[in-house]
């Protein structure tokens, strides 16, 4: 199986950049952030306190994640990356059983993970039904 034949790339760019804004908003004080940040111990921090490596990988991973959602959407195989998504989701949701956290912080984990596909699953469907690749 080739991994970039009839892959949609500006879905998958738009898609991780899309998955990653998203992250930020669910993160932020906004939406779960504060009570987040609270349950795990942490504080939001400020600009200049940006954990950028974290960042980074997160943005790789979506980047690989919304690859995925492009091949599988390719082949013809959508349902394997959803299981996927929900299988690696249930996986570190027990992570943060074992972990000790809160309910609130798995279930605000969880539901961006799931969010996340979404959103790449939407835009991968835009920019293949516009020819884009």
């Amino acid at each position: 199986m080739e991994l970039t034949a009839g892959v949609s790339f500006a879905g998958v760019i738009v898609g991780t950049v899309v998955a990653f804004l998203v992250g930020w908003l669910w993160y932020s004080p906004l939406l779960f952030g504060k009570r987040w940040a609270h349950d795990q111990g942490l504080d939001l921090g400020t600009a200049q306190d940006m954990p950028f490596a974290a960042m980074g990988a997160q943005f790789a991973g979506l980047f690989l994640m919304s690859w995925f959602v492009g091949v599988t959407a390719v082949s013809n195989a959508l349902l394997t990356v959803i299981l996927a998504t929900v299988a690696f989701t249930l996986l570190a949701y027990s992570g943060g059983l074992f972990a000790r956290q809160t309910d609130y912080v798995r279930n605000v984990n969880a539901g961006y993970w799931i969010a996340a596909l979404v959103v790449m699953i939407i835009c991968q469907g835009i920019f293949r039904g516009m020819g884009g690749s």
